[in-house]
């Protein structure tokens, strides 16, 4: 059976629901706690960096994270003083789990366009997997 909406149909339907930021205006709320930026990108693209202090969640159990009721729940999202900023390489992923995260009731998340391919092309600060993981560590010990 063929297809009846495209991906890309999907993506500018979750575009026109969402709240979505320029890296710009991400940029100055990096050191605010009460934003988290979510890394939703498969682990194996984190091999080409973080951004950082990110919070790595992969989009495939992103909304098993967010529900209290469910036994994979991470309380990290359970701040509603909190906005999370999700995003992912480009910012079509991101779209659509905003979209899907806003469908589950949260109001406080949003995504950057261009996702991580733009943050970098914007000069925003990175870090490798390897310096995020420790500095978490650092953070946790």
């Amino acid at each position: 059976m063929p297809i009846t909406k495209s991906s890309r149909d999907l993506v500018d339907e979750a575009m026109e629901e969402v709240r979505t930021y320029t890296v710009a205006e991400v940029l100055p709320r990096l050191t605010d706690p009460r934003t988290l930026l979510v890394d939703i990108r498969d682990i194996r693209e984190l091999a080409h960096g973080a951004v950082v202090g990110a919070f790595h969640a992969p989009r495939g159990m992103l909304e098993f994270w967010v529900d209290p009721a469910s036994p994979y729940y991470k309380p990290i999202f359970g701040d509603e003083a909190k906005e999370y900023i999700l995003f992912c390489g480009a910012g079509w992923r991101s779209a659509l789990t905003a979209k899907t995260l806003q469908d589950m009731g949260m109001t406080n998340v949003a995504h950057i366009d261009g996702g991580y391919a733009e943050w970098v092309k914007q000069g925003a600060p990175t870090e490798t997997l390897e310096a995020q993981k420790a500095r978490r560590a650092d953070k946790h010990s």
